[in-house]
This record gives C-alpha cells, sequence and structure tokens, in this order.
C-alpha cells in the first residue's frame, strides 16, 4: 500500500505560482514512484497562501485529516514574521502545532519533517529589507529546529538554498519560488521522506512476511 503523506502549510507548501505538478510535496512523491516503484502517492495538502501558525490549526480543525498518516511535513511561520510577529510567540504556537502534527503521524514524532522556513529576502519583493527578513526569519527557525529537536521529528533546511540569488528561482510574481527553486527543495527534502517511507510499520511489516516466507522455502529444501 502507497504511504499515506500529509502536508501542511502555506504558500510555499501549495506551491503559489507554480503548477501542482511542481510543487515540492508533488515532486518528492514522483520520486519515490520512478526510484523505488512505490505509489503513485497522492499528498494531502492543508495549505493556502498568507496562513499563519495559527490559521493553520484552524483549518486543521475544519479538515478534520482522519487516520493515521505515514508521514506528515510542517512549513509554517513565514506569514507570522511578514506580520510582524516575533519568534518568541511564535515558539510556543509552533511547538502546539507540531505535536498536532506528531498525533497525526500516528503519534510518532518521527514520522514528522519540519522544514525551515525560506528567506523570501532574496526575492526581488523583499530585497530592499534583506537584513532584517533574514536576521528575523534565522529567529523563526531556530525556534522550529529547536521544537523539533525536543519532540524528536526530522528537520529539514532548505533556508540556505533559498538564498541563493538565482534569477530562475523567483517566480513570475517576484516574491514566491519558482518551479526550479521547488525542484532544489525536493532534492533536500527527499531523502529524509525515503528514510521515514522505509521504516513505516507496514513496510517493516512486509520485510518481516517477506523474510518468514523465504525462512520457510529454505527450510523445506
Amino acid at each position: 500500500m502507497p504511504p499515506r503523506f500529509l502536508a501542511l502549510g502555506d504558500s510555499y507548501t501549495i506551491g503559489e505560482a507554480v503548477d501542482a505538478a511542481a510543487r515540492w510535496p508533488s515532486r518528492i512523491c514522483a520520486r519515490l514512484l520512478l526510484e523505488r516503484a512505490i505509489g503513485p502517492v497522492r499528498p494531502e495538502i492543508i495549505a493556502m497562501t498568507g496562513w499563519s501558525v495559527l490559521e493553520l490549526n484552524h483549518a486543521i480543525d475544519l479538515a478534520r485529516p482522519a487516520g493515521a498518516w505515514d508521514v506528515v511535513s510542517l512549513l509554517i511561520g513565514v506569514n507570522d514574521q511578514y506580520r510582524g510577529g516575533s519568534a518568541r510567540a511564535y515558539g510556543p504556537a509552533f511547538r502546539a502545532t507540531l505535536r498536532r502534527a506528531a498525533e497525526l503521524a500516528g503519534g510518532s514524532a518521527s514520522r514528522v519533517m519540519v522544514l525551515s522556513i525560506p528567506d523570501y529576502g532574496y526575492a526581488p519583493h523583499g530585497a530592499a529589507r534583506r537584513v532584517m527578513i533574514s536576521a528575523a526569519l534565522d529567529a523563526f527557525n531556530a525556534e522550529s529546529r529547536a521544537a523539533a529537536r525536543e519532540l524528536g521529528a526530522r528537520y529539514v533546511d532548505i533556508t540556505e538554498c533559498s538564498r541563493q540569488a538565482r534569477a530562475d528561482w523567483i517566480a513570475p510574481d517576484q516574491l514566491h519560488p519558482s518551479a526550479a527553486q521547488h525542484e532544489a527543495w525536493a532534492g533536500l527534502i527527499y531523502p529524509v521522506f525515503d528514510a521515514i517511507v522505509r521504516q513505516r510499520p507496514t513496510a517493516r511489516a512486509s520485510a518481516l512476511a517477506s523474510a518468514r516466507h523465504h525462512g520457510d522455502r529454505r527450510s523445506t529444501r
């Protein structure tokens, strides 16, 4: 059975300004099918451009995603910073959301991928305030990294990747990442995604069943 993947976030997860197939959640699922013939995995995405961490929580309440998910991703916080919020206020709200993500992952934080917030100061829209934006996002990401470490979630840093000043890194709206940048993020996220998929209970059970089957066949020879 293909793994169940739930992606939680904002514009960076929904893929504002890029096609659905080009956003990073779709790309890592496509790679899993290509490289390991697992799937197709169709990610369930609860994300919208402009959401803060509290708005994401409200959306989860409304969506009520059912069942235990094999992998859950969490990328949220840029709009908290953009609206002038502090990292100090963001930290507790993010931790509460991460706990919810772990609950959705069957109570296992190790099946949650926390992604760092990309730096929109490297987009033309934010270039004039780059120093301030970068410093603020570093503080926000320090909170999410600490929360991931405390709860045992996997942390993936895509911020440094977003700080490459490349013309093809930015969508036509001059703010959001392009398909090329989503592809680069997918390259960083996929190894963690693949590792979680390999360790999911159904995968382990299948491997054990296969080993027992082959052992039984050897014993009858």
